[in-house]
């Protein structure tokens, strides 16, 4: 049976182009700055708690990491972490906050593919000064009919959005590296989510791949024009 489809989300950070990798890097120096008061596992399990528990205040994004950092240095030192190495980690929060956007193979040509026939959006959240700065950066801006920038991918912010720019999430597909953020919420929408993996993926993105019909996951941005083909075209072989 043939399935319609109307409109199709992008994610942007570690979809479209690289970002996760820069968390990384600054993970890494921040464990160098604190390596005196405590290892490195121990402080990222610290400051992952500090991140989630900072989510519902700070939001997504670079300035509620930086911030989750300086609280976590905080903590692991009792309140005697050194100025200096506040300012180290402020620097490395306005680093983050400039660095270069590097797109992901095929991301532009398939955006140009997929926009003749198709509506297609960017769905991403976190910092709204960032997320329209890397847009801006990206070289893609132009080739989208929609952005959307939002507090927290829900399934009530799927329906919302591909109701306004689409016919509907159950008319929409939604494509992203996170678990958690693209595809579970995309398909309690009524939607298509499709998973493609990233080598570095924040640990609360993760969740379990969903049983469910609707899922699927490719392996670069490449397959999904070929996934959409036997998605609409009822083609029982379509890769899940």
């Amino acid at each position: 049976m043939s399935h319609t489809l109307t409109t199709i989300g992008f994610d942007a950070d570690d979809t479209l182009w690289h970002n996760e990798r820069f968390f990384a890097l600054t993970q890494a120096r921040f464990a160098e700055l604190l390596a005196d008061h405590t290892d490195r596992e121990t402080l990222m399990a610290r400051l992952l708690e500090a991140e989630r528990r900072n989510l519902p205040h700070y939001g997504f994004g670079i300035k509620g990491f930086t911030l989750s950092m300086i609280e976590t240095a905080v903590e692991v030192t009792d309140g005697r972490v050194p100025a200096s190495v506040i300012a180290q980690l402020l620097d490395a929060g306005r680093d983050m906050l400039s660095h270069s956007v590097d797109l992901l193979p095929h991301a532009a040509e398939t955006i140009e593919v997929l926009r003749h026939e198709y509506k297609v959006l960017v769905i991403t959240k976190g910092d709204l000064l960032d997320q329209e700065r890397k847009l801006a950066q990206s070289g893609l801006r132009d080739l989208f009919h929609g952005i959307e920038i939002v507090s927290a991918k829900t399934p009530d912010a799927y329906a919302r959005i591909f109701a306004q720019h689409g016919t509907g999430a159950d008319q929409g597909l939604m494509i992203g590296n996170s678990m958690a953020s693209d595809v579970i919420p995309m398909i309690r929408a009524g939607g298509w989510g499709v998973y493609i993996p990233h080598g570095l993926t924040w640990e609360i993105e993760k969740a379990p791949a969903p049983d469910h019909d609707k899922f699927h996951e490719i392996s670069t941005l490449s397959d999904l024009p070929p996934l959409i083909q036997t998605l609409t075209s009822g083609d029982p072989n379509a890769p899940s």
